[in-house]
């Protein structure tokens, strides 16, 4: 039995990444791809999602445009990291598949609704379109099986010194988020910062052939200059398919239960997550946070995907 997942991103460099390795891995089984404002507008991050399926193939999986802006908030984007277009860097064709006609929510709700509650859903963006799914039909609640995200961090962020982008673009929903009582995993930046596509990576990436390989190559030197120039870091990370890899792989990352709670107010901390990591809240925890990465094992598991690409 494969898992089945929903793709819930922003795409991105490496929601791209994610993208490619849900879609082909043997244990799952993508559903669908729903698309939301975070590295760039919803308008770009869609687009960018119908090129990665078009030069992957990836045409019998619906794509659906969701939220252009936060719950509440004004739309805020990551262009210092991701470009103009949110995929700066490689050449693509126009794409040759087309958005479904449902709106992101709507099919959320629908594939939720009608499915035997045997669906993750896997957030790589702001958390918008899931908070709104929620909101506005509660009784999706018990059909999502878990859900697996890459946001937030237990120290240091990387859009302000307090929080992760994720999570800070759009603090209300990762707030309905967790506290939704479903099962959460959250990958956060502790783990992410260890998936660095080191010199030794790439090399063994330029050695895959085709065109799938070749493009994320591309994507992952451009993501490599924005770091060292942002960060200041020798190897770009790659973040979003960690939340992939964890539902593949139990063992490609370290978890612990915690409570974890977002700050939609503080003027120094909005949009922290509030990761009680000894248990002085009094609260039970309310998701799993991972800590650490099995380098080799996230790698290898993501290369190999990649080479099922023709």
């Amino acid at each position: 039995m494969r898992q089945k997942l929903i793709l819930d991103c922003d795409p991105g460099h490496d929601d791209a990444i994610a993208l490619l390795l849900a879609a082909r891995h043997p244990a799952l089984e993508l559903l669908a791809i729903t698309t939301v404002a975070g590295n760039q507008s919803v308008e770009k991050t869609s687009l960018n999602a119908l090129k990665v399926c078009s030069l992957a193939k990836i045409l019998d999986v619906p794509v659906a445009k969701g939220m252009n802006q936060p719950l509440i908030r004004p739309a805020r984007h990551a262009a210092d990291i991701h470009g103009d277009t949110g995929m700066d860097g490689p050449e693509m064709p126009a794409p040759t598949c087309s958005l479904a006609p449902q709106h992101a929510v709507d099919l959320l709700i629908d594939l939720l609704l009608h499915s035997a509650g045997d669906i993750i859903l896997v957030p790589t963006g702001p958390l918008t379109n899931i908070a709104a799914a929620i909101r506005r039909e509660p009784a999706i609640l018990p059909k999502i099986q878990g859900i697996s995200l890459m946001g937030g961090a237990i120290s240091v962020g990387n859009v302000t010194a307090s929080a992760e982008f994720n999570i800070w673009a759009d603090p209300e929903a990762a707030e309905l988020v967790f506290a939704c009582g479903r099962p959460i995993t959250m990958v956060p930046l502790e783990v992410t910062h260890q998936a660095l596509a080191t010199e030794e990576i790439m090399q063994r990436l330029h050695t895959l052939p085709g065109p799938v390989p070749a493009f994320v190559a591309d994507l992952l030197h451009y993501f490599a200059d924005s770091y060292r120039q942002v960060f200041g870091f020798p190897a770009p990370p790659i973040h979003d398919p960690c939340a992939v890899a964890a539902i593949i792989d139990p063992d490609v990352i370290a978890f612990k239960e915690m409570h974890v709670a977002i700050e939609c107010r503080g003027h120094w901390t909005e949009g922290r997550t509030i990761c009680d990591i000894y248990g002085k809240s009094g609260f039970s925890p309310n998701a799993r946070v991972g800590y650490a990465l099995s380098f080799e094992r996230f790698w290898s598991l993501l290369l190999d995907t990649l080479q099922l690409y023709e």
